[in-house]
């Protein structure tokens, strides 16, 4: 019964944010390196999960590792990413290494006679 106590505090948790609590599913499994909890939501309440800058991913995370020390374990968190959510942020142009400004691929000798 302790040892499941993680799995059921993440779940109420989730479940008290999203909106699809029917669609919450947390999966606990044992390795070497501790408890993972897997999280599985639905496309529409990732962002709920996730939070600003992952701001309520980390405070989940945190108060995980707190019950986790109250049992002696190390736990931690997978987020699944579900089928049929995209990412909003792509990288803009100027970030790919490919959009390399015309300056950047001269060379020395070029820049010394632009100089001249």
């Amino acid at each position: 019964m302790a040892e499941e106590m993680d799995q059921e505090f993440l779940d109420f948790i989730v479940k008290s944010i999203v909106d699809s609590p029917d669609e919450v599913k947390v999966e606990r499994t044992i390795d070497e390196r501790g408890v993972l909890l897997t999280l599985t939501v639905s496309p529409q309440d990732m962002g709920m999960i996730i939070g600003r800058q992952g701001s309520t991913a980390k405070a989940i995370r945190t108060l995980l590792r707190v019950v986790g020390a109250k049992n002696d374990a190390r736990i931690n968190l997978k987020i699944n990413e579900p089928e049929g959510s995209e990412r909003r942020f792509e990288k803009k142009e100027e970030d790919a290494p490919e959009a390399k400004s015309e300056e950047s691929e001269k060379s020395i000798d070029d820049i010394v006679n632009d100089i001249k």
